[in-house]
């Protein structure tokens, strides 16, 4: 694969995303995160990188207050006008995470489905979104990220994989680049029902990845402490054998 250009993340996604595998474990990954986080439902919740809001309506609908933002327009438009038409206390914000300036506003921050962490053009970008974490939490506040586990991609790259969906199977492809330490994804979905077309992924996504020790001196030189790790939403515990890394964290 090749990698796209570094501003890749800003024009690649569509509503068509609804229609993809991976968006149909939403309901039991926010009661994983209620459970894991012990959250009362009163809490204040920031969704950064929030796509259309599955999450962040889903923990609306709970009765959470919840922000998220987003920088593709139309994601944030769906999800605007699903909270009004559900009449949900949840607003969404169609803006860029660097430029939102929260200071100790939220009880809890979400980065779910990468929540855009890896995802910018140089690694004092990509750490930018973890000042604008940090920033935001309020004291003894807490947050939760599921991203790509860059010790299993050291292991286990390239390889691809593929996930059997309600609606279509979903093809992947994960190769690594260790100078730059980034994952190059590239998919490929095929909907039930239709005539199949040759997959091709030719260009990938390049994510900078992080190592669970990585993280914990991010989070560290933010005033944040890792709580827990886990390779997926039941509550498996984080290994270099798993992809999925979710790292909850709290401001101290």
């Amino acid at each position: 694969m090749k990698a796209k250009n570094s501003d890749w993340y800003k024009n690649i996604w569509t509503l068509e995303i609804k229609n993809e595998s991976w968006t149909e474990n939403t309901e039991s990954q926010v009661n994983f995160i209620i459970n894991t986080l012990q959250l009362t439902g009163k809490e204040r919740i920031l969704d950064l990188a929030c796509g259309f809001g599955r999450h962040a309506l889903s923990f609306s609908r709970k009765g959470f207050s919840v922000t998220g933002v987003d920088i593709t327009k139309d994601y944030i438009d769906d999800a605007n006008k699903t909270a009004k038409a559900e009449s949900l206390n949840a607003e969404f914000i169609n803006v860029d995470i660097r430029d939102i300036n929260f200071k100790n506003e939220f009880d809890v921050i979400l980065n779910l489905a990468d929540g855009a962490i890896g995802y910018l053009e140089t690694d004092d970008e990509n750490l930018k979104i973890f000042d604008v974490i940090s920033n935001a939490l309020k004291p003894s506040g807490k947050h939760f990220m599921d991203v790509c586990n860059a010790e299993h991609a050291e292991h286990f790259f390239p390889k691809n994989n593929w996930e059997i969906g309600e609606k279509s199977l979903a093809l992947s492809q994960f190769e690594w680049d260790k100078e730059t330490r980034r994952m190059l994804f590239g998919a490929w979905d095929v909907p039930y029902g239709i005539p199949a077309q040759k997959p091709d992924i030719s260009y990938g996504d390049p994510t900078r990845l992080y190592s669970i020790d990585e993280l914990e001196k991010i989070l560290g030189q933010r005033n944040m402490k890792i709580v827990k790790t886990f390779s997926d939403y039941y509550g498996k515990k984080a290994s270099y054998k798993d992809l999925q890394l979710m790292v909850y964290s709290v401001k101290l």
